[in-house]
């Protein structure tokens, strides 16, 4: 059995990717632009999807967020 819910979301870095993203003054378009740049296929509403908590967020995910996001892996965790 899957599970992938923490206390009612499904990653635990939304609320992060929205701050940096808003900091960085990108749209949810233009991130979800630059994430396939980096070759991660997506779409906004999976960036939306993403910030509410709504989508599970791969590793590899993370690794491109941080990058395009100039932030740390961790930060996006919560764990600095």
């Amino acid at each position: 059995m899957k599970i992938y819910d923490f206390n009612g979301s499904k990653n635990i870095c939304g609320a992060r990717v929205k701050d940096a993203r808003k900091k960085q003054g990108l749209s949810q378009e233009n991130l979800a632009a630059r994430l396939q740049l980096e070759g991660v296929i997506i779409e906004r509403d999976s960036v939306s999807r993403i910030e509410i908590g709504t989508r599970f967020v791969a590793d590899y995910e993370l690794l491109a967020l941080s990058k395009i996001l100039h932030v740390t892996p961790a930060y996006l965790l919560g764990l600095a």
